[in-house]
């Protein structure tokens, strides 16, 4: 009976939907920035040879083809020409080479001679008299600060990492002994494991008198009371008059909370630089905007070998022939995918593109933020006729450039803050930021009369919403925004 019931046979009915490798590919393509998509090109072109870069460069052949224009320019010549006068030429560039073709002669090169911050600190080690095992401790301890030169491992982590990693088994009190040497380095700060104790750091080197060490003990001792800015329950607890707290508030405030940043310039070498996607020139006279879809993207074509003729296998071909006949289709099928994804690419994101400029049309003729119109995937999907999730990726990561500067394209995208009213969030965000630079810092508005405000001005929301847009501002709570 159970032998019936285990070889029963039933059907059952799904719907599913699937994605072909070629809207796969697409999808990841058009999530790619300008930068990735030429880097994936160059790839290709390396590793598919049925895949070769159009040659549309007419005069280069004519040129190869006999015509009377020829290229006499030395490299020397061309080099000179990149300057806008002979004052702009620098001196080493006109000198006279007086040497036999035999010599060597050194042309002198712009180099980047600045030092990082851990060489700078390595550096002042020397100073110190450091056996070989201490200075293998201060070098692994400032391999571990961040940019803004604060510690990012605990000194025990590091003793623990010193003898599995270095097999260096060092007591816990002399790499302790090696870290504070390193604190003592500059710039004044570094080694720190907070920003209480790299400000603490700072001020233990200051002049000694009556205003550093009021901060100092602001610091020490009542450091939570001095983030929340509680200054009537500081001056109750230090016994100081007001005048005292702002000398020292002032010590404070001279502080570098990341003195790192003096030598990397609070960069990393991470840092991704923005190249837009989109340029945008506008005509105010004539009211006309031009759209430039920006890339260096080469046109590309099947290369000549790779035809369809070579793809046909005769039917006495041996072997390797009929290998050799799948080989070439297979490499031209990819090469012939590749093309039309890259065109596919081209044509959405200039699609939506050109949809997001017809909606926010004001915006890129005066750059006001304050003329954001309110704008979600859907609107760009009715203009486009293209799925949600293709939009959300054609604008994932792209920069579109104005004549004022570079602007990420999800800026354009907000919600109505107000129903069945036209009005952009970054419309509310631009006047409240206004209200706040405005206020007085001594008695700085609460969020219940920036809301009665807005609402004056014709901007009925409620108090939630003002402490959210606040807070994407990145503004704090009336209470942090006072000053003395």
């Amino acid at each position: 009976m159970a032998t019936e019931e285990s070889l029963k046979l039933s059907t059952e009915q799904k719907l599913q939907q699937r994605l072909t490798p070629m809207q796969v590919e697409f999808g990841k393509m058009l999530e790619m920035t300008g930068l990735e998509v030429e880097d994936e090109v160059r790839r290709v072109l390396d590793e598919n040879p049925a895949l070769e870069q159009c040659d549309n460069d007419e005069r280069q052949q004519n040129l190869t083809e006999g015509s009377d224009e020829t290229f006499n320019e030395t490299a020397e010549d061309v080099q000179l020409a990149d300057y806008r006068d002979e004052d702009d030429i620098p001196a080493y560039r006109l000198e006279a080479r007086n040497y036999s073709a035999d010599d060597n002669y050194y042309e002198p090169i712009a180099v980047d001679s600045s030092d990082t911050l851990i060489e700078i600190l390595e550096a002042q080690l020397m100073e110190y008299d450091l056996d070989e095992t201490q200075l293998a401790v201060a070098k692994y301890i400032i391999g571990n600060l961040d940019d803004n030169g604060y510690l990012t491992r605990s000194i025990s982590a590091i003793c623990d990492d010193l003898a599995f990693n270095a097999g260096l088994d060092i007591p816990l009190e002399e790499i302790k002994k090696v870290y504070e040497i390193v604190k003592s380095l500059d710039p004044a700060g570094v080694g720190a494991v907070d920003l209480r104790d790299c400000l603490l750091l700072q001020l233990n080197r200051k002049e000694k008198n009556r205003s550093t060490q009021i901060a100092f003990d602001i610091i020490k001792d009542y450091f939570d009371l001095f983030s929340k800015k509680h200054y009537d329950r500081m001056k109750s607890a230090l016994d100081i008059n007001a005048e005292e707290l702002r000398d020292a508030m002032n010590v404070i405030t001279s502080l570098n909370p990341k003195p790192g940043s003096i030598i990397t310039g609070g960069s990393s070498d991470r840092t991704r630089h923005i190249i837009p996607d989109f340029s945008i020139e506008t005509d105010l006279e004539n009211g006309d905007i031009t759209l430039t879809l920006l890339n260096r993207i080469p046109e590309l074509q099947i290369e000549e070998t790779f035809s369809e003729k070579a793809c046909e296998i005769p039917s006495n071909a041996s072997r390797s022939q009929r290998e050799a006949a799948t080989f070439i289709k297979q490499k031209r099928d990819e090469a012939s995918n590749f093309i039309k994804i890259l065109k596919m690419r081209q044509d959405t994101l200039y699609r939506v593109m050109t949809a997001i400029v017809k909606i926010q049309r004001d915006f890129f003729l005066t750059d006001d933020e304050k003329l954001i119109r309110p704008m979600i995937l859907r609107d760009i999907a009715e203009i486009t006729k293209l799925d949600l999730s293709v939009i959300s990726r054609a604008t994932a990561g792209k920069y579109v450039m104005t004549q004022r500067g570079i602007y990420p394209l999800k800026l354009f995208f907000n919600e109505r803050p107000i129903d069945n009213e036209d009005t952009s969030s970054h419309e509310i965000l631009a006047v409240l930021k206004d209200i706040i630079a405005n206020e007085d810092k001594n008695k700085p508005l609460s969020d219940d009369v920036i809301t009665k405000i807005l609402t004056e001005k014709g901007y009925d929301i409620a108090r939630r919403t003002v402490a959210k847009y606040r807070d994407k501002l990145g503004l704090p709570v009336a209470r942090l925004r006072k000053k003395l």
